[in-house]
């Protein structure tokens, strides 16, 4: 799901919510491409916060670790069965 953000907050200042991660910084500690993270925001896997006039995504650091847990115990338990 991508929220809209009509803001101009510079990056650094979102570590008073949380920290706020590029599309490349965050699809780094996933280890997927950056088409694969836009389409899963895209389909509400995680939420995607879009910034100043191009509307850049940004994505919460603590969103990042919960689906990078939630995919990494998927594929333990895939190996378990």
């Amino acid at each position: 799901m991508v929220t809209k953000v009509k803001t101009n907050i510079k990056h650094e200042n979102w570590d008073q919510t949380g920290r706020m991660l590029r599309t490349g910084e965050a699809c780094r500690i996933l280890c997927v491409h950056c088409n694969t993270l836009r389409r899963w925001s895209e389909q509400g896997m995680i939420n995607a916060y879009r910034l100043g006039p191009r509307g850049d995504r940004r994505f919460r650091l603590e969103d990042v670790n919960a689906l990078l847990t939630e995919k990494t115990s998927d594929m333990g338990a895939a190996g378990k069965r």
